[in-house]
């Protein structure tokens, strides 16, 4: 089975003259017997939001993890500042990682490092700063995400969930970033705090000009702070394009994704706010 695309997914949401940041051409994923992914084309371009969505199972985090390297997917190319992926020596996947940032679902914060330690960590693993320097920069970071200084001290144990997810931010920002992954970063928050990390993420984008790709089932995330969206389903990407074109799409997979009574609460909320 190929990539399905549709007639909505056309030059209108994909803008060809805009650089392109992220790019894979038929790449497929095996576990074991079960196929995953099957010829996945996929561009994401610099300076957007672009979010994987999909079922349970449709294959978001694989495909995530197949582009920050934790991952080498069966067959296909995978292209990250046009260098790539498949077959990357060492020494290049370590400069690669120096240009972006990930935020697990989790927030993935070492809990034996308070929130100041666990901002410095890349900036330890990747730069040859002194301590002194090392502190100040996470504390920017930290303060840029929104929590306040005094925060800096405290263990992961000692956080709410929000306050995780905008310290997890911080340490994926450490370095200055070009391109920000993000997984289920709303997940296990209330709408009033996910809205502000929603808020958060797309002032930082603009401030440093950042790229973001984050896999999400938060749909008001997606009618809010998406520029495109890309469905996953039966192994197969089923569509791209705005939110607004993929809930007038008639593929099924996509309808079913997108007109449930959640979908059309977050996408009523939306047109509100405009």
């Amino acid at each position: 089975m190929g990539t399905a695309m549709t007639a909505e997914t056309g030059p209108a949401d994909e803008p060809t003259e805009r650089e392109v940041v992220i790019r894979l051409r038929g790449v497929g994923t095996v576990f074991g017997n079960k196929v995953i992914h099957e010829n996945i084309d996929l561009d994401v371009y610099r300076g957007e939001v672009f979010a994987l969505v999909g079922g349970s199972g449709s294959g978001k985090s694989t495909l995530l993890r197949e582009m920050i390297m934790l991952q080498v997917p069966n067959s296909g190319s995978i292209r990250l500042f046009d260098t790539e992926l498949v077959g990357i020596s060492d020494a290049d996947a370590q400069r690669l990682r120096r240009r972006f940032g990930v935020l697990f679902q989790q927030g993935a914060l070492f809990s034996g490092l308070t929130v100041l330690e666990n901002v410095g960590v890349p900036l330890k693993e990747h730069t040859r700063l002194d301590e002194d320097t090392i502190r100040e920069l996470a504390m920017m970071k930290i303060v840029q995400a929104g929590l306040q200084p005094e925060a800096a001290h405290l263990y992961p144990s000692e956080l709410s969930g929000g306050m995780i997810k905008r310290a997890a931010l911080a340490r994926a920002m450490a370095l200055d970033p070009e391109v920000l992954f993000l997984d289920e970063p709303t997940s296990g928050l209330d709408p009033v705090s996910a809205g502000a990390f929603d808020e958060l993420v797309l002032r930082l984008k603009d401030l440093m000009g950042l790229t973001v790709l984050m896999v999400t089932h938060d749909l008001d995330s997606l009618w809010g702070a998406t520029d495109r969206v890309a469905v996953l389903g039966d192994r197969t990407l089923q569509g791209v394009g705005t939110m607004e074109t993929l809930s007038r799409s008639t593929q099924p997979r996509i309808r079913e994704y997108f007109e449930g009574p959640r979908a059309r609460n977050a996408q009523e909320r939306t047109w509100k706010e405009k």
